[in-house]
């Protein structure tokens, strides 16, 4: 009879004169079923379901001994525990060996500039990993310059989430500059740097890499306090980008005077499918702008999302009147706006006249979701 998960991993703490953690031993009993074997094991610290007790840096170094002996395995999910740069040296250690990890998923721990360096070198000897993210570990700029480093040696990772890791203005230069000529990643996430600068430099940079890259199709610049300025560069460059898919611009400072160049972009790009502006300034005008590009000339966008612009009636009657024709939107996002009575006629007829997903609050699934949705 093969020895199960939890069996394997209590022995595993034995060898290493660990404390069996019996968070980690029951998530592993659950994990596999007699006769049934799965290919992700979510050991995640936010579990609500289970009486947790986070990982640490020395149980990784049992955890990685039971994924030694289990290749099926290739979905890791260690995200909100208590995982260190001593942690990462581990994780390095286990990503330098033949392991089959494709997706590692690193969120909301404890990793910093040290951590983040043994990671990064870890992949440049790594021919398997296709996603890593680690959203919200304070690497700061030194340890994003480690992972833009790599993206010169690695051609197997396709996913790289570094958003609310403290990165900084030379940092996203450095990502801008490798992606001109890396041929494999598909997804970055570049949310919520740390600059202060009243020039669009990383903007610029951002836009010339987009003009010239073509594999990446999803990317998120989030809370990069880019303005009008910024956007036009962007859209210029994505005048002459087929591969984008999937442009994040939420919680900037473009007005309707962005919007337009995004309007104009949506005429003539002719790959984008999601478009999320949240929480940014368009107002009336700006909405009325895309509603003209969307009922005359684009049908590939599939999710636009436009919560929080201060926007009322008036917009989104224009927006009514241009889904009508076009066959291609799916999923609206307007909750955070000014909903008055002609803005809740609107949303009803919209929700019940038309066959798209028409959001009106936080509870309905998020734009990730329509992501994974679109790749299936």
């Amino acid at each position: 009879m093969t020895t199960g998960l939890s069996q394997q991993y209590i022995m595993a703490c034995a060898e290493l004169h660990l404390p069996v953690n019996h968070f980690i031993e029951e998530v592993l009993r659950q994990a596999v079923q007699p006769e049934q074997y799965i290919s992700a094991l979510k050991i995640c610290g936010n579990n609500r379901l289970l009486a947790v007790k986070r990982v640490t840096d020395e149980d990784f170094l049992a955890i990685s001994r039971v994924l030694k002996q289990n290749s099926y395995i290739t979905n890791l999910d260690l995200r909100f525990n208590n995982l260190t740069n001593t942690g990462a040296v581990n994780i390095a250690r286990f990503l330098q060996d033949s392991c089959s990890i494709f997706h590692l998923n690193l969120m909301g721990n404890d990793i910093e500039t040290d951590g983040a360096e043994q990671i990064a070198k870890a992949l440049h000897r790594n021919d398997t990993l296709r996603s890593l993210r680690m959203t919200g570990n304070k690497v700061g700029n030194k340890g994003g310059m480690f992972f833009a480093a790599m993206l010169q040696i690695n051609s197997t990772l396709e996913e790289l989430d570094l958003g609310d890791c403290d990165l900084g203005i030379q940092c996203l230069i450095a990502f801008a500059t490798v992606l001109k000529q890396n041929n494999s990643m598909r997804s970055i996430n570049l949310n919520r740097p740390l600059f202060y600068v009243l020039q669009e430099d990383t903007s610029i940079h951002l836009a010339l890499m987009l003009k010239v890259n073509n594999t990446l199709q999803e990317i998120h610049l989030s809370k990069h306090d880019m303005t009008d300025s910024g956007v036009e560069r962007l859209c210029e460059a994505l005048h002459e980008n087929q591969t984008l898919k999937y442009l994040d611009l939420s919680c900037n400072k473009i007005t309707r005077d962005g919007v337009k160049c995004l309007a104009e972009l949506l005429k003539r790009n002719t790959t984008l499918e999601i478009l999320d502006l949240t929480s940014n300034r368009m107002e009336d005008e700006g909405v009325i702008y895309l509603a003209k590009a969307i009922h005359s000339y684009n049908s590939r966008l599939k999710a636009l999302a436009i919560v929080s612009n201060n926007i009322t009636g008036q917009g989104l009657k224009a927006l009514a009147a241009a889904i009508k024709l076009n066959q291609g939107l799916q999923y609206i996002y307007i909750w955070g706006n000014v909903l008055d009575e002609e803005a809740s006629t609107v949303c009803v007829l919209l929700a019940f006249g038309l066959p798209i997903t028409f959001y009106i609050g936080k509870l309905f699934e998020s734009l990730k979701k329509v992501t994974l949705y679109m790749k299936s």
